[in-house]
């Protein structure tokens, strides 16, 4: 169930990446160890790249660092060639609109008081109120958005603890993808369900990928999730990138003991598909 990025198949210079983080180092305090190290990676038109390490290894802040929800101390992140950092006001908001972040928890992704339709309605009145000016308009694109993840649309009058962890998450998928982005960042999206669930998410994931040409950075610690889903992979140990390539390179010949050993930790790298 490997997702393949879009390749350059005219024959020119390959399409530069959406995305580039260029040696990023985040701290969160002065004294304090950084959470993320000189920190370099990209995202091309339709890819899907593995970020994956142990718990606390700085994963999850490189991708809120990308949004911005964690400052940086140094390095820059590009979109589409640009410093964001230097961006106007404006531009920035509409590169952010099209980088969205699906968080591991959607309990507290979730506003508990609102319904899920009305979440994902809200993701359309701020960000695509020219598209969808009318509350018809959105509640008609709720409905195509919840199907588009594989969920039920009846369930839109549900509030966030009606719904099972993967419907929940599903929500979350689908509110991200109201804001019509070119890039999903999954922080962990799976992780808090269990195994049948995982796999059925899995397969929604690498189905939307498939069918929107969406690029995602998928972040995880399950090594078998990853390689299952991402053809590219990058493996970070305390705060750094320590190996990044092909993911059948990086799980069949390692060439860094870390990600050795993160192997040999894994019981079965069964796939999904």
């Amino acid at each position: 169930m490997t997702h393949g990025g879009a390749e350059n198949t005219g024959g020119g210079a390959p399409r530069p990446p959406l995305l580039e983080v260029e040696r990023v180092t985040v701290r969160y305090a002065a004294s304090a160890r950084p959470a993320a190290c000189d920190v370099s990676l990209s995202l091309g038109e339709g890819e899907c790249l593995g970020l994956v390490g142990a718990s606390g290894c700085g994963k999850s802040t490189i991708a809120r660092a990308i949004v911005g929800l964690e400052k940086i101390e140094s390095g820059r992140i590009l979109w589409q060639g640009r410093d964001m950092a230097a961006m106007t006001k404006t531009g920035r908001r509409e590169a952010l609109r099209q980088i969205q972040l699906v968080f591991q928890d959607s309990s507290g992704a979730l506003d508990p008081r609102m319904r899920a339709g009305a979440a994902i309605a809200e993701a359309l009145a701020i960000h695509r109120a020219e598209a969808f000016p009318t509350r018809a308009a959105r509640a008609a694109r709720v409905r195509a958005l919840m199907e588009e993840v594989e969920l039920d649309p009846s369930l839109a009058v549900c509030f966030p603890h009606e719904l099972s962890g993967g419907q929940r998450q599903r929500v979350a998928i689908a509110r991200a993808l109201a804001c019509e982005p070119r890039i999903l960042l999954a922080d962990e999206p799976v992780s808090a369900l269990d195994v049948a669930v995982q796999a059925q998410l899995l397969r929604s994931l690498d189905a939307l990928l498939r069918r929107t040409g969406l690029s995602m950075l998928f972040v995880s610690h399950d090594l078998a999730v990853v390689r299952c889903l991402c053809p590219r992979v990058a493996v970070m140990n305390e705060g750094r990138i320590v190996e990044s390539g092909p993911a059948a390179e990086i799980f069949d010949s390692p060439k860094c003991d870390f990600t050795r050993k993160l192997l040999e930790a894994v019981p079965s790298m069964k796939t999904f598909g």
